[in-house]
């Protein structure tokens, strides 16, 4: 039987709701009185400093109220079945997961050192299966009604949604990476990453070096060019951390840097293996060339082994 044909869950939904009103635990006493140890920590972990929860006459943040009531791993002995019975229903049922929403809390008198705490809980209501972005299922809300010596100290409503999980989508395979412009004027560059080698442009007149490769010489103006072969080691002589705007194939925060190549020219490259914040102007940095996918490789820097 499916369980979300209508009418199953109609019958579903009747046996769930039977429970309410069902004890969760009778009689329960709190593992440890209300003491000093415990609101110190509570107050440490918040950060409050309020004077009430100190010295003599100090009382316990209200806030505490559900911590004097848990039982820890093991459990209190005062459980009752029904609240057991009401979550294997829901298990049977496909709603094997959890999720607390929200509690709602009531205070009635402060709670202080010595404190001997007893409560009760019972199952208050349980909803209609509801579509959540997790799944669909049911909230189950439970009251807890906290006392010392009898008397009504606090109210605590815990709500949970005991849910069937939804069908996870399937992740979108991840973007590649982009193409670099190749024309007739890189295309030798390019052709010299493809066998892990970065060639700076030589011109044949004057012998100055030049990156990025251009059709002349900007200091002479003469076509012709060869090329010499970069040694791979450098400094970062400027960098930027991108943060945004995101591209779907990097992963944000990382560095592009300008790098001062020993030969003299700059060239612009991510430093890698090196967290961004860690990157600085002057870090010597050494050549590497990556292959990101089957068809493409880029020269990138990392650290040099003195700077590691």
């Amino acid at each position: 039987m499916d369980p979300l044909d209508p009418v199953h869950e109609d019958d579903l939904t009747a046996r769930l709701k039977a429970y309410e009103g069902h004890p969760a635990a009778v009689a329960a006493t709190g593992k440890d009185p209300v003491n000093v140890p415990m609101i110190r920590h509570w107050c440490e972990a918040l950060g409050d400093t309020n004077p009430a929860y100190t010295g003599p006459d100090a009382v316990a943040p209200p806030t505490m109220l559900q911590a004097w009531t848990m039982g820890g791993l093991t459990g209190h002995t005062g459980r009752a079945r029904a609240y057991d019975e009401l979550l294997a229903l829901l298990d049977e049922s496909g709603c094997t997961s959890v999720v607390a929403t929200d509690c709602e809390q009531e205070y009635l008198r402060p709670l202080r050192p010595g404190d001997e705490i007893t409560f009760d809980t019972v199952i208050e209501s349980v909803s209609a299966r509801k579509t959540t972005k997790l799944g669909t299922g049911h909230f189950v809300t439970t009251r807890t009604d906290v006392r010392v010596g009898g008397t009504l100290v606090g109210t605590h409503r815990f709500r949970i949604l005991k849910y069937a999980p939804a069908g996870r989508k399937k992740t979108a395979p991840r973007p590649a990476r982009p193409r670099p412009v190749v024309n007739r004027d890189n295309a030798g560059f390019w052709e010299g990453v493809a066998r892990h080698q970065l060639l700076i442009q030589r011109c044949t007149a004057c012998a100055t070096l030049r990156f990025p490769w251009l059709p002349g010489c900007a200091h002479c103006g003469d076509p012709g060019w060869d090329t010499v072969e970069a040694g791979g080691e450098g400094t970062v002589y400027s960098y930027v951390v991108m943060y945004h705007p995101p591209f779907p194939a990097f992963d944000p925060p990382y560095a592009v840097a300008l790098i001062q190549l020993a030969e003299g020219v700059r060239m612009i490259s991510n430093v890698v293996g090196t967290p961004y914040d860690k990157v600085r102007i002057g870090m010597p940095v050494r050549l590497e060339f990556r292959s990101y996918d089957d068809d493409l490789v880029l020269p990138v820097f990392s650290a040099a082994e003195e700077d590691a």
